[in-house]
């Protein structure tokens, strides 16, 4: 099966469409777990145990972990998540020309799918679309301000280059492994954008932080019963807040018995809490 077979499946397994960004900040990870071998290792495994029962895929921004020790709390983190049976896309929004581009490609003999820049055109994309077991995301319609500066542009055609994107990405998957990355905060261009291209699977970000539209990040960026939409910080760093809270009641109250862990519940309860929210307005 290719990855949105799989996807398909674990969408279906966990009645869920939640994709778990694993971005471990090291200035945010817990005191306690600095201790450890790998920090960021540590604390996605306390993440996951406490989240996967919600997560349709686990999404770590490569950004989090390009350094020696971070690349090996990575390798740790996806072969955990795949003993779980959570398939794992990097996002890493790679794309270049010619070996520079097939070494990139290599990060899919670990993780099951992976973003990508289209900035280069088809043959930057070639090796990663040309690998049928895994999902190519291709960088779209982002939710960040300044991603209108380029992605809004008028093309002589009459269209913007983000609609011109995805036009050239429903022409690539030819391997039905293709899908789009489209920002959840602005709806109205997800509708527009699912109409052109009925069949991709979208990854919807900015949903959790950002303040995205729930609704119509599952209305519109499901093909099928099939895509993704993510919460990064505001799952793993749910426990910020209830910790604050916590040490607020704890000067007042009896000392209680703290295992550190309160951070992990609090991720597993945000995903709970998002997996709900987004089921209301899946069919």
């Amino acid at each position: 099966m290719n990855f949105f077979d799989r996807l398909h499946d674990r969408i279906r397994t966990v009645d869920s469409v939640v994709s778990v960004g694993l971005d471990p900040d090291q200035s945010r990870i817990p005191d306690h777990l600095a201790e450890h071998d790998l920090p960021r290792w540590a604390f996605n495994r306390r993440i996951i145990d406490a989240t996967h029962e919600h997560a349709a895929a686990y999404k770590p921004n490569a950004a989090f972990y390009e350094d020696p020790d971070g690349w090996r709390a990575l390798e740790e983190t996806i072969a955990y998540a795949h003993g779980k049976d959570v398939p794992v896309l990097l996002d890493a929004k790679r794309a270049d020309i010619g070996n520079t581009t097939r070494q990139y490609a290599q990060l899919l003999e670990t993780a099951d799918a992976i973003t990508v820049n289209p900035y280069m055109g088809r043959d930057s994309l070639q090796p990663f679309l040309s690998n049928e077991e895994a999902g190519v995301f291709v960088l779209c319609r982002t939710s960040n301000p300044g991603g209108a500066d380029v992605q809004d542009l008028e093309l002589e055609t009459g269209e913007a280059v983000y609609e011109r994107v995805a036009a050239l990405a429903d022409l690539w998957n030819e391997n039905d492994n293709v899908g789009l990355v489209v920002g959840a905060t602005k709806p109205e261009e997800l509708e527009d954008l699912r109409e052109q291209v009925p069949d991709l699977p979208f990854l919807v970000p900015g949903v959790g932080a950002q303040g995205g539209d729930a609704e119509a990040a599952v209305e519109y960026g499901l093909a099928d019963g099939v895509g993704l939409v993510n919460s990064s910080r505001g799952i793993i760093f749910a426990g910020e807040d209830s910790e604050a809270q916590s040490a607020s009641d704890s000067r007042a109250a009896e000392p209680r018995d703290d295992d550190g862990e309160e951070f992990a519940k609090a991720s597993g309860q945000a995903a709970k809490r998002l997996k709900k929210r987004l089921n209301q307005y899946r069919d």
